[in-house]
């Protein structure tokens, strides 16, 4: 049984912004399980990086969101210490197709998106439930989930209708879990808009995603293109104590992207 500090689950941590969020909360003093779907050699080392920060503990969980029993084999790792008080939906996948091409959407491609996006954090939020309501009766505060959406499930902007449309379900999906797990557990979500990581150029390659930096730069009212970092620490304010009394918020962070008219 953990005495001390945070327990919590980042899923999809291997990388970016997950790994990020999970360093910072290593920071803190939080042991973490630290969750990859196929990158094992970036999780080990997010794992490492974190056992650096502070964390006294990180176990790595291999898994799926989108399957159940992988949801509960993630979830299984952090039953050691017989609670949790975080956990951060931040897995999530996406198809890079122009939303005026119908076309290049499957009903597959709705079914994977929607399997990683939507239905994976409610599974992993099933799984979790009992330790998170452990979590806050030990603390004697609510636990805290945090959902990792996007600008695109509020406008419906992105990388492909499917994607947007997964968000948007995510979104909404965060105010009937805020409801329903209150007062032990609350949820909510954030919103980030152009975040600077791999993950355009795996979708578009390298002249592309400078090409979508560049656009998002100039035309933003920060003029900055956000970091992994700059969006974890949203991400960790929403499941530190400090926001305690916060549940059922879906919170933008687009470096003001939704201004402009």
């Amino acid at each position: 049984m953990a005495k001390d500090g945070l327990c919590a689950i980042v899923t999809g941590s291997a990388s970016g912004l997950g790994a990020a969020t999970a360093e910072i909360l290593a920071r803190s003093g939080a042991r973490l399980v630290i969750n990859y779907s196929s990158s094992k050699t970036e999780a080990e080392a997010t794992a490492e990086l974190c056992r650096k920060a502070g964390a006294p503990e990180v176990l790595v969980a291999q898994g799926d969101v989108s399957k159940d029993e992988d949801c509960r084999k993630i979830v299984a790792a952090a039953s050691g210490w017989g609670r949790l008080d975080v956990l951060v939906n931040n897995a999530g996948t996406t198809k890079h197709v122009a939303h005026a091409d119908l076309d290049g959407l499957s009903a597959e491609d709705f079914q994977r998106l929607y399997g990683v996006n939507t239905i994976g954090p409610f599974q992993m939020v099933r799984a979790a439930r009992s330790l998170l309501e452990a979590g806050a009766k030990a603390s004697g505060r609510p636990s805290a989930v945090v959902n990792v959406s996007s600008v695109a499930g509020i406008s419906g902007v992105g990388s492909s209708i499917a994607y947007a449309a997964s968000k948007g379900a995510l979104n909404t999906m965060t105010l009937s879990l805020s409801r329903a797990l209150a007062p032990l557990i609350r949820v909510n979500t954030v919103c980030p808009g152009y975040i600077d990581t791999p993950w355009f150029t795996k979708g578009r390659g390298e002249a592309g995603a400078k090409q979508v930096r560049d656009s998002v730069i100039a035309k933003v009212p920060l003029k900055v293109a956000s970091s992994a970092e700059d969006i974890a620490q949203l991400v960790c304010f929403l499941a530190m104590p400090a926001s305690s009394n916060m549940t059922g918020e879906v919170v933008r962070m687009d470096a003001g992207m939704h201004l402009i008219t």
